[in-house]
């Protein structure tokens, strides 16, 4: 039998990403294309990835 799959961390990533794109792009006016003077939106990007896939690693490992 396949274990069965939990989406909870892609939720959780996928909904903290969009709180920030939306606050961002209201509250700070960032772009999200690439622009090399607007570092943060592709940090927070990195970061959130980074995170995502530690934490999936963990929870396989258990």
């Amino acid at each position: 039998m396949l274990p069965t799959r939990d989406s909870r961390l892609g939720t959780l990533v996928g909904v903290i990403m969009v709180v920030i794109a939306l606050g961002g792009s209201v509250l700070f006016d960032w772009e999200w294309g690439w622009n090399p003077n607007q570092p943060v939106p592709l940090v927070i990007g990195v970061i959130a990835a980074i995170a995502a896939l530690g934490i999936t690693i963990a929870l396989i490992r258990d």
